[in-house]
């Protein structure tokens, strides 16, 4: 995670600093998500990075819920959640925009395009409330007390 760390602070995407390392992105993907890297690729990340070899390389024997403390898990969490809605929402506009002028260049005169963009608009007000917790019994604060209540912990 640290990797994450040092990358999102120097405002990199996963892409730009595979490149900087002559890694693959997807191989800095799975380090990212704590899978355990080589001697040589936390070579190529720590002279990218311009830090010591053993910063990194002592990380990989520490398990990831000790690199981070809760409230980064929590930000992290909340931004990838975040990120995914904007994907989704992303290709929703794509999608429908190709639909709409498939529909106006074979069909004017019968509009059908808006029936998919209402079922799949639906669907993005859903992940929208979710991200932002539009719908306050199913937020994080929810989710936080049904984790406590099952783990049998006093919620404080």
């Amino acid at each position: 995670m640290q990797v994450q760390k040092l990358r999102l602070q120097r405002g990199w995407s996963q892409q730009q600093l595979a490149e900087l390392s002559g890694l693959s992105t997807r191989t800095i993907q799975r380090i990212e998500n704590g899978q355990p890297a080589s001697a040589e690729s936390l070579k190529s990340l720590a002279s990218v990075f311009e830090i010591d070899f053993s910063t990194l390389s002592s990380e990989q024997a520490m398990p990831v819920s000790d690199t981070l403390d809760r409230d980064e898990q929590l930000a992290l969490s909340r931004v990838r959640k975040l990120k995914r809605f904007y994907i989704h929402l992303i290709q929703y506009l794509v999608v429908i925009s190709a639909l709409c002028l498939i529909n106006l260049l074979s069909s004017p005169r019968h509009l059908w395009f808006y029936w998919p963009a209402l079922g799949w608009g639906i669907g993005i007000l859903v992940h929208a409330s979710s991200v932002f917790d539009w719908i306050p019994f199913l937020g994080a604060e929810w989710e936080r007390k049904q984790v406590e209540k099952r783990l049998g912990r006093k919620l404080e």
